[in-house]
């Protein structure tokens, strides 16, 4: 009997809360784990209280074919990342690893090569999280380790890594 990897356990979660997503673009699932206890879950959406894009049937990001990586402060969600660190004490967070899947609301498929916009990283390095895994395909993943990302600091290279 095989059984399934660690990342990809956690990784199959994170897609399972990115269904919780009430996004139209893309709909994003992250959750924090240490130590093998999961710490917390986050999805992208709006925030509490205020109308979700699938709830009104539009997005200002898409009717105006603003490219992935640009004019966020336009967007009405929060991300999935932001979420999951919100909803976590800081203690845990220390050296923990965020999962993170994307999946397209149009067919449910798996979106590849995605990561986190620059101010998901400044809110991961500033939470103490060490390394995040992106989820590719069912069996392939990346794994980033967030000190690349003090040590190569995309903010000051125009390098954005969207």
């Amino acid at each position: 009997m095989d059984r399934v990897s660690k990342h990809n356990y956690y990784l199959d979660i994170a897609q399972t809360v990115a269904e919780r997503s009430t996004c139209l673009r893309k709909k994003y699932g992250a959750i924090i784990v240490k130590d093998d206890s999961i710490i917390s879950t986050g999805y992208n959406g709006a925030p509490r209280g205020r109308k979700n894009c699938s709830d009104l049937n539009f997005c200002m990001r898409e009717k105006l074919q603003i490219p992935r990586g640009e004019r966020y402060e336009l967007c009405r969600s929060v991300h999935a990342e932001a979420n999951a660190i919100i909803a976590a004490p800081r203690q845990q967070m220390l050296g923990a690893t965020l999962y993170q899947s994307c999946v397209s609301p149009e067919d449910g498929s798996l979106v590849a090569g995605t990561c986190s916009c620059m101010m998901c990283k400044r809110m991961i390095i500033n939470a103490g999280i060490e390394r995040v895994v992106y989820r590719d395909t069912n069996d392939e993943f990346r794994v980033v380790e967030v000190n690349e990302w003090i040590e190569d600091d995309d903010s000051l290279s125009g390098k954005f890594g969207y």
